[in-house]
């Protein structure tokens, strides 16, 4: 990429900024985490018997409503029972500007990460022809990778199928993605460049984890002695009949593809990921091929007599392998728990699969008790098949939704929860911290707060399982006598656990009474800074710019970019040359000279402000925050980056709200360490999403009102503008040309 290229880079700089945003919120690599909520269970009725005439209505019932059609561009659905098809529908648009509609037939989209049942299901072939053992540790099918294992416990593939490798998470970077279509990525090679340690015990715990596919897919393709693609073709899609399925985008597939869209129905551009091919989301497909391999799996492994897996295998991809308690169950050889139903927990007699790509999302769901299977698709990323997969159980198998009925069970004291308290990091995406904390001196409370839903309470319902008051869904804990302690719960991202953090040990320039300490320890907690009380945090010295970038990328979990930066350039030879150079990839650094970054230069509060302004104008609109008042001085270009920070709350201490509302950000001092934590403290714990969705609110219900009182000026004869209806833009001064801006 040739950052000069200003067009072409602003371009790709929209998927991969989002990337960024993502990383510091939520994650779009499947499945997809779920910041909303689940609707709530309706109470327990009588169920509608499914057939096709039911099922049909209620489909289009659904895809009609006012509360689902803001959550689709296009769908396409597939729904079977008894080894029939009962519906098999499109709603909405392949391509938006051009009204075509979704066909189910011929309709193709990035299934993402279900490809991971279809690599699952190439899996236990081999394993039921003998020439694979689950057993086994997995580097017996592939060879030649290095990779450091503490443990004495090697990574079996049953671990790869199961999600419980131990690895560090290597889930796709920015740097993946790209347009070549000619660019050619062996799982080989991708796997021997990123090939990660274990840092977990093998089987210790479950962490959704897309690199363990990647290995499934190289012992497929080495065990069977085909290319991967191939066997795929010749082993499961051809004799199902799945003529418009495959692990390739090739021209076919391109002219079948549907359009992905953003939240704002914008088109996302075509693009490719390494490696060629993804076993582990990179499967195209159309509902009406899904729903032939869901007719096999239903019938024990069998189509119109032809057969790709035993009853056995079937059976044995049905079972769920681990869990923390029976109402949270985790994954099975393929599949994962479904959403949590309100009351109900995740049913272990449903198995799910959820897949999530840039534009794309899917979701697969068997109940094989009731021998039916649905499968939905759509071209945006969204709650769709939150709200599908509760409406479908809540019509048809009410039965999967009751409430649990708990034994009586004597709360905990406040004293010994306690030993539940301090910040969890997800294993996956280690900005979702929640902290948690006993209640006060109340039984069987825990006060639990993170930075999408705010603060609520968990009720102890057993001993290591607890409700969320908010929705009435479970969380869980884990335990190991190492001190060791594991939560699930039930938003954030169900497809994995959160660990607790360590004890921080402090630094000895950092006093226990330090407004800034309670950011600082955290920081320790969670791995961010060093843990060890014997050094110095130095927290009033200055951060430069190369540090400030470094830090915020680290802790969004990005890794450096690949492209080495420009000779010209003043950072091409800095240690953070990586980072400094994928700032200017995603658009968090501008400026009117792009080879002078000054990346030993002390960075201005404002400039930070505004690098991660321009992260989050992805998500949050700044029209948001040009209410907020500002005290002091700040530069014009850099006020609307300001006035996010100090209404989000991503400042420390040094920051005061006067009586008047106002808040002078100390804009144009530089930025010092202690405030750069508080700053990442701020980002990975302060409720932005909930902040901003009542911004929104507050917003909506004040335009009726701001319209009449235009109308009724307007009829007085008045002159009065429009601005408090529709303001313009913030007019931005030129920054200097080495501003971060």
């Amino acid at each position: 990429m040739n950052l000069f290229k200003r067009n072409t880079r602003f371009n790709w700089t929209v998927l991969t900024s989002a990337c960024m945003a993502l990383a510091l919120s939520l994650s779009l690599w499947a499945p997809q985490v779920q910041a909303q909520t689940t609707p709530p269970a309706e109470d327990t009725k009588q169920p509608v018997t499914l057939n096709a005439e039911s099922v049909n209505a209620f489909l289009d019932d659904f895809f009609a409503s006012t509360q689902t059609k803001p959550h689709y561009v296009g769908a396409s659905v597939v729904v079977v029972k008894d080894g029939q098809v009962l519906a098999e529908k499109g709603y909405g648009y392949a391509d938006l500007d051009k009204k075509t509609p979704v066909d189910p037939k011929n309709t193709a989209f990035r299934v993402a990460s279900v490809s991971k049942t279809f690599t699952a299901a190439a899996v236990m072939q081999l394993v039921e022809q003998g020439k694979v053992d689950l057993q086994a540790d997995f580097q017996t099918y592939v060879k030649d990778l290095e990779f450091d294992n503490p443990f004495d416990t090697p990574v079996t593939v049953e671990n790869l199928l199961t999600h419980t490798t131990g690895f560090e998470i290597r889930d796709p970077q920015p740097d993946d993605l790209h347009t070549d279509p000619d660019k050619y990525i062996t799982m080989q090679d991708y796997a021997k460049e990123h090939m990660p340690p274990v840092v977990r015990k093998p089987g210790s715990a479950y962490m959704y984890d897309n690199f363990s596919f990647l290995l499934l897919g190289m012992i497929v393709e080495n065990v069977s002695g085909e290319p991967f693609e191939s066997y795929m073709q010749e082993h499961i899609f051809k004799p199902l009949g799945m003529k418009h399925s495959s692990f390739m985008l090739n021209e076919k597939f391109k002219k079948q593809l549907a359009t992905g869209y953003d939240a704002t129905n914008k088109p996302v551009d075509l693009y490719m990921i390494e490696p060629t091919p993804l076993p582990q989301g990179g499967m195209l497909s159309t509902a009406e091929d899904i729903g032939k391999f869901m007719i096999a799996f239903l019938n024990d492994g069998t189509k119109d007599n032809q057969q790709i897996m035993k009853p056995a295998t079937v059976k044995s991809m049905e079972q769920y392998r681990s869990s923390m308690h029976p109402l949270l169950p985790d994954a099975t050889y393929g599949f994962e728990a479904p959403f949590q139903l309100p009351g109900a927990g995740s049913s272990s007699k449903v198995i799910t699969k959820g897949g999530d790509l840039s534009g794309y999302s899917s979701y697969l769901f068997f109940i094989p008790e009731q021998n039916t299977g649905v499968f939905l698709t759509y071209n945006q990323n969204g709650a769709l098949r939150n709200l599908l997969y509760s409406a479908f159980i809540q019509q048809f198998f009410p039965q999967y939704a009751e409430p649990v009925q708990f034994q009586e069970y004597t709360p905990q004291s406040a004293e010994e929860l306690q030993r539940f308290d301090g910040l969890y990091a997800d294993l996956r995406i280690r900005t979702i911290i929640s902290k948690l904390q006993a209640s006060g001196e109340t039984s069987g409370r825990i006060s639990i707060s993170d930075a999408f839903l705010g603060e609520r309470k968990l009720i102890q319902l057993e001993d290591r399982l607890f409700k969320d008051e908010l929705t009435g869904q479970f969380t869980a804990f884990k335990e190991y006598e190492d001190g060791t302690t594991y939560m699930k719960e039930p938003y954030l991202n169900p497809y994995g656990y959160a660990k607790k953090g360590e004890k921080a040990e402090g630094f000895r320039d950092v006093p226990k009474n330090s407004p800034y300490a309670q950011a600082i320890h955290s920081l320790q907690s969670l791995g961010y800074v060093e843990n060890n009380a014997s050094e110095s945090f130095q927290p009033k010295a200055a951060v430069t710019r190369a540090e400030f970038i470094e830090n915020i990328l680290k802790l969004s979990g990005l890794k450096p970019s690949k492209t080495t930066p420009p000779a010209n350039t003043d950072w091409a030879s800095h240690a953070a040359a990586g980072y400094i150079q994928l700032g200017y990839e995603m658009g968090m650094i501008t400026g009117t000279d792009q080879t002078q970054f000054k990346p030993d230069q002390a960075i201005l509060r404002q400039e930070a402000a505004a690098m991660i302004w321009r992260v989050f104008q992805q998500q949050y609109p700044s029209e948001l925050f040009k209410d907020v008042p500002l005290a002091g001085h700040t530069d014009e270009w850099a006020v609307p980056a300001v006035q996010m920070m100090v209404k989000l709350g991503i400042y420390g201490p040094e920051v005061n709200v006067r009586e008047d509302g106002s808040a002078n950000f100390l804009s144009r001092k530089p930025l010092i360490r202690q405030e750069q934590a508080a700053m990442m403290y701020a980002l990975i714990t302060q409720p932005t999403d909930r902040i901003v969705a009542e911004l929104m609110a507050a917003q909506q219900s004040e335009q009726p009102q701001q319209s009449s009182t235009k109308e009724a000026s307007e009829g007085a004869g008045t002159s009065e503008s429009n601005s408090e209806i529709s303001p313009s833009p913030v007019t931005e001064s030129a920054p200097p040309a080495a501003s971060v801006q």
